[in-house]
């Protein structure tokens, strides 16, 4: 049995089956465990649930992206969990409030449900957390906390919001969501990176 595990939050359109978290399984495979569970639509019971799976499974490391990422920054400042977050959106109600409407997620979802509703109470669940996202972040956490920002990201530009909190910003030739070959190339040897600063060989 392995002893490293990896959570992998994906972001809001997507699912634990998006093509992020599908690379990164194969990256790891026979090195390490991979958890990439289908993320809560509403925040709150998101993170609820994140939290609740790192109590059960004690990841060694959170890796995000986009929305994942905010979710990601939360937990591990607050519980002290290496994380690397790709893209991180910090600012989710400004994404939302131009997408109020009916959509499908662009991944499975391991339940069938493919339908989402985006409505000004989710907006206010997400502004009610970004006031907020910030209370756990300590001195402690700057060293173990990492960004990975894309360089034609269009959508998220909150790199100079990250360094605001955190020490640590690397980059990547890619899009806000990182293709298999992207997360092969930068997201998952960071990662490993992130690890071994932390005395955790894979």
């Amino acid at each position: 049995m392995m002893a490293q595990k990896i959570l992998f939050l994906h972001g809001f359109f997507a699912s634990g089956a998006c093509v992020p978290a599908l690379a990164l399984k194969d990256y790891f495979n026979g090195k390490a465990t991979v958890l990439t569970p289908d993320l809560p639509l509403h925040p709150q019971e998101a993170l609820d649930f994140i939290r609740r799976l790192c109590e059960q499974e004690k990841p060694d490391i959170l890796v995000g992206n986009s929305n994942g990422s905010f979710l990601a920054q939360i937990v591990a400042a607050q519980n002290k969990i290496p994380a690397l977050l790709g893209n991180p959106y910090f600012e989710m109600t400004r994404f939302l409030i131009e997408r109020i409407g009916s959509h499908e997620y662009k991944s499975p979802r391991a339940n069938g449900n493919q339908q989402l509703v985006i409505d000004q109470a989710l907006i206010d669940e997400f502004a009610g957390l970004q006031q907020h996202q910030w209370d756990y972040c300590q001195t402690a956490s700057q060293e173990n906390i990492w960004g990975i920002f894309g360089e034609n990201d269009h959508l998220a530009h909150f790199e100079p919001l990250f360094l605001k909190h955190y020490k640590y910003a690397y980059h990547f030739p890619g899009g806000h969501t990182p293709t298999a070959e992207e997360v092969r190339t930068y997201y998952a040897p960071l990662a490993e990176k992130l690890l071994a600063y932390n005395g955790i060989s894979i």
